[in-house]
């Protein structure tokens, strides 16, 4: 366990399941890549009384689906002591099977059954999700000494098969633990204690590239810069991350271009757009086809629903918030294609200055915790949203709404800069014209706060006493 970087709350909540006197069946979701596996192995050490993870249909060389996961199942049971002398048949005697090996095993302790990337188990037609209900309801939940994990990249089938279940597995989730990506100071851990080196400011540029998920930290190079290091990350011949984007999302959904298709239209507006609007702009038709993908998105952590401030319709709109598929669709393209050294060559262009600021919005939207503890209302519940409005007279749009509770709004500017930001009379006139508008447009009585949002301190001037708050990026540094 010393081995595991942040995660108090996933590992305080496994030990206690650890120690249950009665039957649990436990779903762990998240992002692919975000290290689900790794805290279940870690926490663990390895000891299960049994353990299988499921193969990725991309990788079977082989029209049986249903035979080769079988087949690897089989193989797992007899890793850990089953008596199996011939192949499985169906998943009723693979866990049939599995019953016999954990009564088998059986010695007073706690059971921990953990089977990994479990969607990849229910190829088409096999009866994988009869079997196990199967298995549980028949079985497991009358088993005190048993605590199963179940793991899935995959989260929309992980919320459709099990966790929203309306058939035979309906409420039999005992726990749900979603894993988050790491937050910019828990990936500030991972870098001191593997040596690497980086200035805060190339910690934040790289949060807004790697999105803080493990996976992705542990390719970064000791000895590299930063700017080195994203070159060979992504733009190097055989860069281990170039095509990383195409793979993820080929593991993860059927017909996955589609999907990509949907959040190249996200990204290209940091507001998002409403479910008419990618159905109009990306050509699809605007049917239940559609709805699966942005839910499947949704509960992926690849994009994010938001109901716009103000607005009577209360149309959600979608909004990519993942960081590393907003990089790759903004950078991995023809515009870089065959230059090694992209980055180096580039890095302080206008256009990548320009991606820096979206992205850097971003990452603002993921940390908000540490926003609200520089602000002093970690305990007041709060809404957070980009915001566009206005009349034919006057438009304005707003990096970030932080809608309070306590009848504030903190109204943010975010500025990414190489170096302390200094407040203008332009800048001051433009914050002005833009609460007038939010004003006049929403008809808040809500206190409006002018934020700003950057990356070093804010000199004072006699431009600069507009802003109520300034957060920088040591405050980011900080947990939430």
């Amino acid at each position: 366990m010393e081995n595991i970087i942040g995660r108090h709350r996933e590992c305080e909540e496994l030990r206690r399941l650890y120690a249950g006197k009665h039957a649990d069946f436990v779903a762990v979701c998240g992002r692919r890549r975000v290290g689900k596996t790794y805290l279940i192995r870690q926490f663990f050490n390895g000891q299960f009384t049994f353990s299988h993870a499921g193969i990725s249909p991309s990788d079977l060389k082989t029209s049986n689906l249903l035979r080769s996961q079988l087949q690897g199942f089989g193989y797992s049971l007899r890793y850990y002591g089953a008596e199996l002398d011939h192949e499985l048949r169906d998943w009723f005697e693979a866990f049939h099977e599995l019953i016999r090996l954990l009564e088998n095993r059986r010695n007073g302790d706690r059971q921990v059954v953990f089977i990994d990337e479990m969607p990849w188990l229910d190829t088409p037609r096999s009866g994988f999700i009869s079997a196990l209900e199967n298995f549980w309801n028949g079985w497991g939940a009358h088993q005190d000494d048993l605590l199963l994990i179940v793991c899935g990249s995959a989260t929309s089938w992980m919320m459709d098969k099990l966790i929203n279940s309306h058939g035979g597995l309906y409420g039999r989730i005992t726990k749900e633990i979603h894993l988050e990506p790491f937050s910019l100071a828990e990936c500030h851990e991972y870098y001191r204690r593997n040596g690497i080196e980086l200035t805060r400011l190339d910690q934040i540029q790289a949060y807004m590239m790697l999105g803080g998920i493990p996976f992705y930290l542990t390719a970064l190079k000791k000895g590299l810069s930063f700017v080195q290091n994203v070159d060979a990350l992504f733009f190097e011949k055989n860069a281990p991350f170039a095509m990383e984007l195409t793979r993820m999302f080929a593991s993860l959904f059927t017909n996955h271009q589609d999907y990509v298709k949907v959040v190249s239209l996200l990204a290209t507006h940091s507001l998002g757009f409403s479910r008419g609007e990618i159905a109009k702009m990306a050509g699809f038709e605007s049917g239940s086809h559609l709805t699966d993908i942005i839910d499947s998105l949704k509960h992926s952590d690849f994009i994010t629903e938001y109901i716009p401030f103000g607005e009577k319709r209360k149309t959600p709109k979608y909004k990519l918030t993942d960081c590393f598929t907003l990089f790759h669709l903004h950078f991995l393209d023809k515009a870089s294609a065959g230059n090694p050294h992209f980055w180096q060559d580039n890095f302080q262009t206008p256009a990548i200055q320009a991606w820096s600021g979206f992205a850097f919005e971003n990452f603002c939207f993921r940390h908000l915790p540490q926003i609200k503890r520089a602000l002093g209302i970690s305990g007041i519940h709060c809404q957070a949203q980009p915001w566009l409005g206005g009349t034919t007279d006057g438009r304005a749009q707003i990096d970030m709404l932080l809608i309070r509770n306590d009848r504030v709004i903190n109204v943010c500017e975010m500025k990414f800069t190489q170096s302390p930001f200094e407040f203008t009379a332009d800048d001051e006139a433009d914050i002005r014209r833009k609460l007038s508008i939010l004003q006049s447009a929403t008809k808040t009585k809500y206190a409006l706060h002018p934020t700003l949002i950057t990356t070093f301190h804010m000199p004072q001037n006699k431009y600069s006493g507009i802003i109520q708050n300034t957060i920088t990026m040591d405050d980011f540094f900080q947990d939430g």
